[in-house]
């Protein structure tokens, strides 16, 4: 049977009879024939002889190629997106909080240490992210998926509870224990369509991680709705049923192809033996450059349109705005990067991010104009979120693509602790000057972080016009 080494006993004479009629040196001629049959016979029946057979062990299973479709394909992807969208969904929405939590719940702490709790949300994810993927290799997702959506909910009930100026009770549900149960269940959803997409692997992550994207909007409209008319604790309450919802549905639909495997030792659960690749190495760094001015549109864009126009209708939408594009920019660029280049594609965004930064949203003096950027942005920030999981995909054995996923993410995680804080320094005091040395900050670091993916996307092909 293919797949399974046979060892086929061939027949030596070790002693003969001393018989007058018997010559030692046909039968040790007879015994190489015999031998050479048996190889033959074996080669034509699909087995290995004794001289060619190699003791047969799990590991030299070589498991059958990602489909690229078909229906339990597309229904892994369905759950992943819930889970994308009841997870990072919710961390994009940090800046509704924010918003909320400056004003009124939380009023009587400074910016930068309300800001600090989406910073922490945003490390604590990517940080677990490291141990996340080798647990998902060893588990797969039938065990973390609804380990995840248990901690994540009871985390915002929690939250539901907390009390008005009391800001260590946001710090330990909304940024530590939700961002726990999150990062459980975040990892293997993204990690989980490898096994199932290689040719459109950059299309289907794409749409996973625009999940978060809608997460970014759903979840800010109903802060902004129903806080004042329910309340906080009612409103973080109703929330958390969408996500036992989403939760329940992903539990039943993802699902993997291929076999766990042994959870290695703490000490080797971390793959830093990915940095020994110097296209990962290189990536890594782009990236981390990156995440460090990614989340600060997210973040401050709000609060900018606040200092530069005031209180107004269309200000509490900015962000809603932004992920709204965001999902375009998650799902489209996919389609495109498998055909023209995962690396090619996420190059690109990152260098347009920097770049739409410093050329509009720095010089943005109205609404109309603070509006486009943040469409825009939205929009071309969104490829260097979704390809993050398909290029490593692309350069890692698949089966280290869990692990790498997760050392990737927990190198960003300190960059994402860096980047929203260290923002947040230029704008104590909150005026248009001060928040364009933010701007500058933020596109320098983007342009930065294009040229670290340029010189990976190099390292994968010389060639300029490679698709990679």
């Amino acid at each position: 049977m293919p797949g399974f080494g046979v060892t086929l006993q061939s027949f030596s004479v070790s002693q003969v009879p001393r018989a007058g009629e018997v010559n030692p040196e046909a039968d040790k001629s007879s015994d190489e024939t015999l031998q050479e049959k048996d190889s033959i016979a074996a080669s034509q029946n699909g087995f290995k002889s004794a001289s060619q057979v190699e003791e047969f062990t799990p590991e030299s299973t070589v498991p059958p190629p990602p489909p690229d479709g078909g229906l339990d394909a597309w229904l892994t992807v369905l759950g992943s997106v819930l889970v994308s969208f009841s997870t990072f969904g919710v961390v994009n929405s940090y800046g509704a909080f924010s918003d909320y939590y400056k004003t009124t719940y939380l009023s009587h702490y400074s910016a930068t240490l309300v800001s600090m709790i989406g910073a922490v949300q945003v490390f604590i994810l990517y940080g677990l992210g490291a141990f996340s993927g080798p647990l998902f290799d060893a588990y797969g997702p039938r065990l973390m998926i609804p380990t995840s959506g248990l901690i994540a909910t009871f985390a915002l009930f929690m939250l539901s509870l907390t009390q008005p100026q009391k800001i260590w009770q946001q710090y330990l549900t909304q940024a530590i224990l939700f961002n726990i149960g999150a990062s459980i269940g975040f990892f293997p959803a993204v990690s989980v369509i490898a096994h199932w997409f290689k040719r459109n692997a950059a299309y289907a992550m794409g749409c996973v991680i625009a999940g978060a994207s809608a997460g970014g909007i759903v979840f800010p409209i109903m802060i902004h709705k129903l806080i004042p008319k329910i309340g906080f604790g009612w409103t973080v309450r109703a929330i958390a049923f969408i996500i036992v919802g989403c939760y329940s549905i992903a539990c039943v639909t993802i699902k993997t192809r291929r076999p766990p495997k042994p959870l290695p030792p703490f000490t080797r659960m971390v793959d830093f033996g990915a940095f020994k690749d110097i296209r990962f190495a290189l990536m890594a760094v782009g990236l981390w450059l990156n995440i460090i001015s990614a989340f600060n549109p997210f973040f401050y864009i709000g609060l900018y349109g606040i200092t530069t126009a005031g209180q107004n209708v269309l200000t509490p939408y900015l962000l809603t705005i932004m992920c709204a594009t965001s999902i375009a920019g998650r799902v489209l660029p996919g389609i495109i990067a498998d055909k023209v280049g995962r690396f090619n594609i996420i190059t690109l965004a990152t260098l347009l991010s920097g770049v739409l930064s410093l050329a509009m949203w720095y010089t943005s003096d109205n609404e109309a104009v603070l509006v486009t950027y943040g469409a825009l942005y939205g929009f071309v920030s969104g490829p260097c979120f979704s390809l993050m999981p398909a290029c490593v995909a692309q350069i890692s054995p698949i089966e280290k693509v869990g692990a790498r996923v997760g050392i990737l993410f927990g190198f960003l995680s300190t960059g994402a602790l860096l980047g929203t804080p260290v923002g947040g320094v230029f704008i104590k005091d909150q005026t248009k000057p001060n928040f364009q040395h933010l701007i500058i900050y933020t596109g320098v670091m983007g342009i930065a972080g294009a040229c670290f993916l340029f010189a990976a996307k190099l390292k994968c092909n010389s060639r300029l016009t490679a698709i990679v």
